[in-house]
């Protein structure tokens, strides 16, 4: 079966792009194929700076025939009604129809419709053009004086030529002919823009990219990554030094050259005196470099590892002396950020007002960053207010959370304070990315206590899933008061995530509060913070992270009810449940449980009288004389187990029960003939579901 070869070749493609583009060029293809009538038998596709590549396997060399049978008129009907059925049908005449006949409606006219497939060649050239011309790129441009007028082709970057060959392996390939704004489909590429720059004629993938391995380019992204991340570590390995890895670095740099060459660099010893988070920052951020380190330390060497996309003939030197330029501008600039940060702001009389706000020490620099970005009214949100109006909610807040984590409430206070401050440092106005990291560097250097220290750091934590929580109380105090403030201002000005848009991160915020206090075993009546909206969305938060930690939603929902604000509580009971109810004693109880139940609830339904309460003279027979015991010691044990938080004991109590309620169910008849002993029989099955409803609605778990 013959294969398709498609390139789209171009001028740079920015990294960020590359890959979902040739994820989209791939689904686009095949999708249209499909729907046209073609299979295949596999595709991938390739990605390089300067081109988008598809490979195509297997592909049918035409599309199958279509039968379609179309239902027309009776034969009684109408000339005008026949001739609207002829038309539809493509029919010359009615003797090209057929009769059918129906019992119930007679004879009809119906017409077999063959439409015979159409050549591979001609689907793909048809396809081709419009899936080009509204590709999905997040911004296109136009190149070219044609390009101004109406309708012309937009694109990532200019485009420069097309590849579109096809054919099986025992025939010659072909090109698919078609055209998009003049560019028309050939065999025609070309390799590394420096050296190999000259045309390369193409037949099928094979010989397509062996010829522009050959020609400096290596077409498979993830064997450029694998090439880059291998040639480093080995030259820091030889240097006596250890690669910092990074996995967005090494994607992005693997779309920047298409014929990696890993030189390494250094830069003046002094610049290490900068926090190394900086260093890391300014060398990846401006030159696309990775750092290095001596194994075992945690500061930074000075040497870096950059990735060139040119094989230079004096062994890389002018390359690495370009790069190093940079590299130590950058530094300097950055050094310069880092000791200016660290001195007194010019206008300190003005930010007096702001100081006393916040009880701030105008002698400490992140003090001073703290009172200017009061003083400057930075908006947070506009509907919120500004920054230093939210830190002081926060405040209020945190202050209250202490008593309940349990943290010193003047390292509270003081972290609170200062949380923010490095917002208006120049190290975080440079790189964003390192607020709280900064903001801890500065508190030690200016004499916090070291809670208080790390505390600033960790109050934006956790930031996903797989980030960790504050390790500290007052740092938990602190995020935990971040969050919730987050969470109740959006809440009340009615900015809440929906379906897949959540701009402001509020899912995440949840999440994070959650974790917090499942993992740090935290007990927050949330009613107390939050209204019942804001509840329920911490409730759908939580059912969604013990259902990814292995909890069954059934019995999540037979323990969550929409007033439970203890979500610790929630998840320990749903533990406890999760291993009861796996358990043999567990089963049967909630076999027994269940049709105790769903009698009640079927005679609830009819209006069937059921007592209040047991009355222990209406007992006659000796099985649910037993079962009526069980359930008052069981009832007490639990409720008591319940009491003390202790929920495994409580499943233990409730176990009692199954002897008793599978006797009951074998020797007693519940719709006895003398109402009485049917009321009280049903106040019995309704003490049942009271006892296991201390622990969960047994109602609501499947099996």
């Amino acid at each position: 079966m013959p294969d398709l070869l498609l390139e789209l070749r171009s001028e740079e493609i920015p990294a960020r792009m590359q890959r979902k583009a040739a994820g989209d060029l791939k689904k686009l293809v095949t999708d249209a194929l499909v729907e046209a009538g073609l299979t295949y038998e596999g595709a991938r596709e390739y990605w390089t700076p300067r081109r988008l590549t598809l490979d195509i396997r297997g592909l049918n060399a035409r599309s199958s025939d279509v039968r379609e049978d179309i239902k027309g008129p009776a034969t009684s009907a109408p000339e005008q009604a026949i001739q609207g059925f002829l038309r539809k049908a493509g029919l010359a005449s009615i003797s090209e129809a057929h009769v059918h006949s129906d019992p119930k409606k007679g004879d009809f006219y119906v017409a077999h419709i063959v439409k015979p497939g159409r050549p591979a060649d001609e689907i793909i050239a048809e396809v081709m053009p419009g899936i080009i011309r509204n590709f999905p790129w997040p911004k296109s441009m136009r190149s070219g004086a044609a390009s101004a007028k109406p309708g012309a082709l937009r694109w990532v970057r200019p485009l420069q030529t097309i590849v579109c060959t096809f054919g099986s392996e025992t025939e010659e390939t072909r090109v698919v002919p078609f055209e998009v704004d003049g560019l028309v489909a050939g065999n025609v590429t070309y390799g590394h823009r420096f050296h190999a720059p000259d045309a390369i004629t193409v037949r099928r993938f094979e010989d397509y990219a062996a010829n522009l391995e050959k020609a400096k380019v290596v077409l498979d992204a993830e064997r450029r990554k694998q090439i880059i991340a291998t040639d480093a570590n080995n030259i820091a390995f030889a240097n006596g030094l250890e690669l910092v890895e990074d996995e967005g670095l090494l994607e992005e740099v693997s779309g920047l050259v298409e014929w990696p060459q890993v030189l390494m660099g250094t830069f003046e010893e002094d610049f290490l005196a900068i926090p190394p988070e900086i260093i890391r920052l300014t060398i990846k951020t401006n030159q696309k470099c990775f750092v290095t380190r001596k194994p075992g330390e945690e500061g930074l060497s000075n040497h870096f590892i950059l990735v060139s996309n040119i094989e230079a003939k004096d062994g890389g030197k002018e390359i690495v002396h370009g790069n190093g330029k940079v590299v130590r501008a950058r530094l300097s600039d950055a050094k310069h950020f880092w000791l200016r940060d660290q001195g007194d702001l010019p206008d300190l009389e003005t930010l007096k007002a702001s100081a006393k706000k916040f009880g701030l020490d105008l002698k400490k620099p992140l003090d001073q960053r703290m009172a200017k970005l009061d003083a400057l009214n930075v908006t947070f949100h506009a509907k919120l207010g500004t920054q230093g109006e939210r830190v002081a909610r926060i405040r209020t807040l945190a202050a209250e959370l202490a008593k309940v984590t349990g943290a010193d409430a003047a390292l509270v206070d003081r972290a609170v304070v200062l949380a923010k401050a490095d917002l208006r440092t120049e190290a975080v106005g440079e790189f964003p990315e390192l607020q709280g990291i900064m903001g801890r560097k500065y508190a030690v250097l200016q004499g916090e206590d070291a809670a208080v220290a790390e505390a600033i750091e960790d109050h934006y934590k956790p930031q996903g899933p797989s980030d960790r929580v504050p390790a500290g109380k007052v740092g938990l105090t602190v995020a935990l008061a971040d969050k919730l403030d987050t969470l109740i201002g959006f809440w009340a000005i009615d900015e809440k995530p929906t379906g897949s848009k959540d701009p402001y991160a509020l899912r995440r915020a949840a999440l994070g509060v959650i974790r917090m206090l499942l993992e740090k075993n935290i007990r927050l009546p949330l009613r107390s913070v939050a209204d019942p909206d804001l509840l329920a969305f911490f409730h759908d938060r939580l059912k969604v992270y013990l259902r990814d930690m292995g909890a069954r939603h059934d019995l999540i929902d037979a323990v969550l009810t929409p007033e439970a604000d203890d979500l610790l509580m929630v998840a320990r009971r749903v533990e406890a449940l999760t291993a009861f109810i796996t358990s043999e004693e567990g089963q049967n109880l909630l076999a027994g449980t269940k049709r105790a139940t769903q009698l009640l609830a079927a005679e609830e339904k009819k209006g069937t009288v059921v007592e209040g309460a047991v009355s222990a003279d209406l007992l006659k027979l000796d099985a649910e004389k037993a079962l009526y015991a069980a359930v008052e010691t069981a009832s007490k044990d639990a409720a008591a187990a319940v009491a003390k938080e202790d929920f495994r004991s409580a499943m233990e109590a409730l176990s009692t029960l199954r002897a008793p309620v599978d006797q009951f169910f074998n020797d007693v008849l519940v719709n006895d003939e003398d109402p009485a002993i049917r009321a009280n029989r049903l106040a019995l099955l309704a003490a049942i579901r009271a006892a296991t409803g201390t622990v969960a609605d047994f109602s609501k778990i499947a099996g």
